[in-house]
């Protein structure tokens, strides 16, 4: 194979400034034309942003779907969750409702007072930590407090508030009857 440039088109030039016939071997066979390398043409361009564009739109619409399939396949079935024996006032139980990957908890107030929300952090779906005596639910990652009676935030970053799960009561057991999505 001849080392010629006759071939190459002037507008090829070499990114060191040496002559084409000190480059090395590689950048003989792999000639890079400067100007032109990081030119990006508008259709180009255009077909990128286009493409992004639709995988995010069809990005959005998946988690759209995902989320009403899953409040529509959950919300069905009530779950038994504990006996109301076993839970002292002031105490916590963790339990999964409506899925097995939806945590929850669960918090006896006073002697006939129970409520539930959805263990997840409104900010970043860290647990949360119920503390009775102070009448919160505490967000450790970034100091987010909830009101133990309406599951409101109190403080931190949290806007939103936690999703109640309404409970009731059957043969002594306390049951999570559905989960309850709030915006304010």
């Amino acid at each position: 194979m001849a080392e010629s440039h006759d071939d190459i088109p002037l507008s090829v030039l070499t990114p060191d400034g040496r002559p084409f016939e000190e480059q090395p071997k590689w950048r003989r066979d792999f000639p890079i034309d400067v100007p032109e390398d990081n030119h990006v043409a508008r259709r180009d361009f255009t077909k990128f942003m286009v493409l992004v564009s639709f995988a995010f739109a069809v990005g959005q619409c998946w988690i759209w779907l995902m989320s009403a399939w899953r409040r529509a396949r959950g919300t069905s079935a009530s779950r038994r969750i504990v006996a109301v024996a076993e839970v002292p006032v002031g105490g916590a139980v963790s339990f999964s409702y409506p899925n097995p990957h939806d945590a929850c908890v669960l918090v006896r107030t006073a002697a006939d007072d129970f409520v539930a929300y959805s263990s997840k952090c409104t900010h970043l779906s860290c647990a949360v930590i119920p503390d009775v005596t102070a009448g919160v639910l505490r967000c450790p990652c970034h100091h987010g407090l909830f009101d133990l009676a309406t599951g409101r935030p109190l403080a931190g970053p949290p806007r939103r508030p936690l999703p109640r799960v309404q409970l009731g009561r059957e043969q002594g057991y306390i049951v999570a009857l559905n989960v309850e999505e709030r915006t304010t």
